[in-house]
């Protein structure tokens, strides 16, 4: 008997801005940029490409490429997706 199985996407499990503020933290305690960027690509997702698009003024095209594993954002793009997700990016003594 053969097990069925599908592919678990992070984006259907952050429902809450808790759930995401805890997402990104954990990424960018690892330190991968590519990480960092796929995380915050997840978190897009999950409250619409189209709507974060829309409100940083970015194609949805671009966002989907450039919020990937593969994809390397400019800062300014990574603050301005930051915003518009409802999250702030802060830093602490370390």
């Amino acid at each position: 008997m053969k097990t069925k199985t599908t592919l678990w996407d992070a984006a259907e499990h952050l429902k809450t801005k808790e759930d995401m503020a805890a997402y990104i933290a954990c990424a960018l305690e690892e330190g991968d940029p590519a990480l960092i960027a796929a995380t915050l690509g997840d978190i897009a997702r999950a409250q619409g490409m189209t709507k974060i698009a829309k409100r940083t003024g970015l194609g949805r095209e671009s966002l989907y490429k450039t919020l990937s594993r593969e994809g390397n954002p400019a800062f300014a793009t990574v603050l301005k997706v930051f915003n518009s997700v409802g999250l702030k990016l802060k830093a602490i003594p370390g």
